[in-house]
């Protein structure tokens, strides 16, 4: 499994010929790195006198992070899996007409899933900026800078996972579906750039 491999062995996988971990994955990887650092943040502000009164809120923030960063590390191979779906499909015989509908229609399943790992990732992306917020303005002030990067690390994610919902979407031919996760996608897209922006100008050096 590709959340298994030491960090150099998964470096060079992914700059190997293999097709995975690809985009998917990769975006995956730079959510999980955003909870981590974010994560880190929390923990060092917990028991430190200075921020007594924001403790409480800051130990619930920084469970959620620790549950986000199994999630992220999950999905790495969630989205490995899913293109390989994909793949499997496209091999199936074609000799027939049976068999190129069969074909067809296991294709398009798997494009169906292929899109949604993506969108799981952008979800989780989108919802964990919102709690970076909460340690870049309440965590610990030696550790601000490390808090905005989770932030960028968030927003890094939505999009990569965004692009690659947008490509498995093309080639779907179920209308509704596309539209219904288009809808979505256009609005994190727009929205994460705010959200990134009200983060990082909140502080000032």
């Amino acid at each position: 499994m590709l959340k298994d491999m030491g960090l150099k062995e998964f470096i060079n996988q992914t700059a190997s010929k293999e097709p995975v971990p690809g985009g998917g994955s990769i975006a995956a990887l730079s959510g999980l790195l955003g909870a981590a650092l974010a994560e880190m943040v929390a923990n060092l502000t917990i028991g430190k006198k200075n921020y007594l009164e924001v403790e409480d809120e800051i130990k619930e923030i920084q469970s959620k992070f620790e549950t986000l960063r199994f999630e992220f590390l999950d999905m790495i191979d969630e989205d490995a899996e899913s293109f390989d779906l994909v793949m499997q499909a496209f091999k199936m015989p074609k000799e027939t007409d049976e068999d190129k509908l069969v074909r067809t229609q296991k294709i398009q399943e798997g494009l169906k899933i292929a899109a949604l790992s993506p969108l799981n990732i952008a979800r989780k992306s989108f919802e964990m900026i919102d709690i970076c917020e909460v340690v870049v303005k309440k965590g610990n002030k030696n550790a601000v800078t490390d808090g905005m990067v989770a932030a960028m690390m968030a927003r890094t994610s939505v999009l990569s996972a965004i692009l690659n919902v947008r490509i498995n979407l093309s080639s779907i031919k179920d209308e509704g579906f596309v539209e219904e996760i288009t809808e979505e996608i256009d609005r994190m897209e727009k929205e994460i750039f705010v959200k990134e922006e009200r983060i990082l100008k909140s502080v000032e050096f």
